[in-house]
């Protein structure tokens, strides 16, 4: 009844010599449009649109020609240009181009990735001063049925936004290394190649997550997204910017690949070198060794860490990450017929 009252005020008063206002569509939206409307204005100039492209040599000039290699989203992580988006979007760059909401453009210079993470950094030569960083939010607090929001460069369509809430949390995904990324959040809102990147919000416009992947048959939104949740990001990100890495805790061994694990049928993550002088080293752990001219007879396997069985480099990863440098922790392994046992602990890697 008030559109219609609206749209016939809008005819009348004309016709009566009375001035038409503009009518205020924002006034009778739901309260959710008026919200999701008010993050988009706030949030929209944090977020950034990043090209990569790379160097290829053509076939039959032999020149060498950029072209783009793809494209994604990032947003603005502090006003002094840095820029966070996913590691997939710059692999392999040769250059990096950022573009801003208003469509300034700048180039950009990686300051550092974590591909276990699918997460970095750019920094943006000579960056304006008027750059806004996005609020940072808990995504421990996010429950399944909480409102998100996504904006990104779908498709390269600049500053997109979809809604949708939380599907699921705790999800597991593959990172471009091959680690598992985990404690993941799934969402149904909208996600498509060229979000890769941009930042998952909340009903109050706090980054709760780095949208990073779906998963489609077709390659387009099927209503499953995923985000790196914002607390591991802002335990990555400082590191990146300090480091140019993530910093991992260390005993100080060389293990051996998961494609010769799978290939020999080893239960558990044999050491192929102890480093002297380590943690490893001084708890009187021993790695594998040449026995003749072919033979290769194995030292310690690795099979459980602080009591959780330990099937790949992956997990071993992944129980070193839950400690901090100066931890002990608990390895067992196999040496032969015997089980042992050994209390090591862990150093900074550098």
């Amino acid at each position: 009844m008030k559109t219609l009252l609206l749209l016939l005020g809008a005819l009348l008063l004309p016709a009566l010599g009375v001035a038409a206002t503009e009518p205020d569509y924002l006034s009778f939206a739901t309260e959710d449009e008026k919200n999701s409307t008010e993050i988009f204005s706030r949030a929209s100039p944090s977020v950034v649109y990043v090209t990569n492209t790379a160097l290829r040599r053509n076939l039959f000039s032999l020149n060498v020609q950029e072209i783009p290699r793809g494209s994604g989203t990032g947003f603005v992580w502090n006003e002094r240009g840095l820029i966070v988006t996913n590691f997939h979007v710059i692999a392999g760059a040769h250059r990096l181009i950022v573009t801003l909401g208003d469509q300034r453009e700048f180039e950009a210079q990686v300051v550092g990735v974590a591909p276990e993470k699918d997460l970095a950094v750019l920094r943006i030569e000579d960056p304006p001063e008027d750059l806004q960083a996005l609020p940072l939010g808990d995504s421990s607090e996010l429950s399944v049925g909480r409102k998100v929001l996504a904006i990104g460069n779908p498709f390269g369509l600049d500053t997109t936004l979809t809604t949708g809430v939380v599907s699921a949390l705790g999800r597991e995904i593959q990172a471009p290394s091959g680690r598992t990324i985990r404690g993941v959040i799934q969402t149904d809102a909208a996600i498509n190649p060229g979000n890769s990147g941009g930042p998952l919000l909340n009903s109050l416009g706090q980054l709760v997550g780095v949208n990073t992947a779906i998963f489609s048959p077709s390659g387009a939104s099927a209503g499953i997204g995923f985000a790196i949740p914002v607390n591991t990001v802002k335990e990555v990100i400082p590191q990146l910017i300090a480091y140019g890495k993530v910093l991992h805790p260390i005993i100080g061994v060389e293990l051996a690949s998961d494609r010769w694990i799978r290939r020999f049928g080893i239960e558990g993550v044999p050491i192929v070198h102890v480093y002297p002088g380590l943690p490893a080293a001084e708890a009187g752990m021993e790695g594998a060794r040449q026995v003749g001219r072919r033979e290769i007879k194995l030292g310690d396997v690795i099979t459980h860490i602080d009591g959780k069985e330990i099937r790949s480099s992956d997990d071993y990863l992944t129980a070193l990450e839950t400690h901090e440098p100066g931890d002990t922790i608990s390895i067992d392994t196999r040496r032969g017929d015997k089980k042992l046992s050994f209390k090591v602990t862990l150093i900074e890697s550098q």
